[in-house]
Order: structure tokens, then sequence, then C-alpha cells
């Protein structure tokens, strides 16, 4: 059960994070503000409030250019959050259920009749140096 959980928390850590710097943070704000004050008795604010700040420091580590920096503000972000979702899980083992609802609200939404395509890239041996080109159809693409 606790490797569940740690999965299900890490999980959640993960949207989160992408969801603060994403174009559509507000519509998750309200939901994962409710979910997190609803099981800590916190102040919906006080809530709302810390999330955006991580959010800021986030966003700010996007602005500086620096990809170093960005990638570590958002693991710190990532190990905080996992770690505040796993102990919320673990006191109320019944957030699990929210929770996945909530992310599964989070995901991209794939139309009916539209395509979603998988790409994983790998390129193997020899010694030779060259650009590697992938051309596909463009559109809305979601990274994970």
């Amino acid at each position: 059960m606790e490797a569940e959980l740690v999965a299900l928390a890490t999980a959640g850590a993960t949207a989160l994070v992408q969801q603060m710097v994403g174009e559509t943070w507000e519509q998750a704000r309200g939901r994962i503000t409710t979910f997190f004050a609803r099981r800590s008795g916190s102040d919906p604010q006080a809530v709302g409030e810390e999330l955006d700040t991580v959010r800021e420091e986030l966003l700010a580590a996007e602005e500086s250019g620096d990809e170093r920096t960005t990638a570590e503000a958002r693991d710190d972000a990532r190990i905080e959050w996992r770690a505040r979702i796993r102990r919320t899980l673990r006191a109320d083992p019944q957030a699990a259920d929210e929770l996945r609802a909530i992310l599964d609200e989070l995901a991209p939404a794939t139309s009916a009749g539209q395509t979603t395509i998988t790409t994983y890239n790998r390129i193997d041996g020899g010694v030779h140096h060259a650009p590697v080109i992938q051309s596909g159809p463009v559109g809305r693409m979601t990274t994970r």
C-alpha cells in the first residue's frame, strides 16, 4: 500500500508542478486548494497563497533563462508537494480517490475522434555526429 501512495503522491506532485507553470493554472488552483484545505482544516485562502508562492518561484526560475535553476526549482517543488500529498493520503486514505479524480481532470483531454500519438526516440551506436530531424503533425503537444 505504501508504494501505491508514493506513486500517487509522485504523480500528484508532478501534475501540480506542471499545472503551476501552465496556462490552465487558475482552473487547477481551485481544485487543488480545496483538496488540501478540506483535509488539513486550513483556511483555503492560506493554502491558495502557499500554492501561489511556489508558482511565483517556479515562474521566476523559468524567467531567469537558466535551465539548471529552472530544473532545481521544479525538483524542489515536486519534492515538497509530494511529501505533503503523501502525508495527506496517509492521514486520509479516502483522499486517494479524490486525488485520482483531480489528476484525471487535469490530464490533457482527448476529444472523440482525435488521435493521440506517443513518440519515443532512441539513437544508438556509431561515431557519426549529425543532426537528427523528426517530423510529423504539429499541433497541441504534451510532454511528461
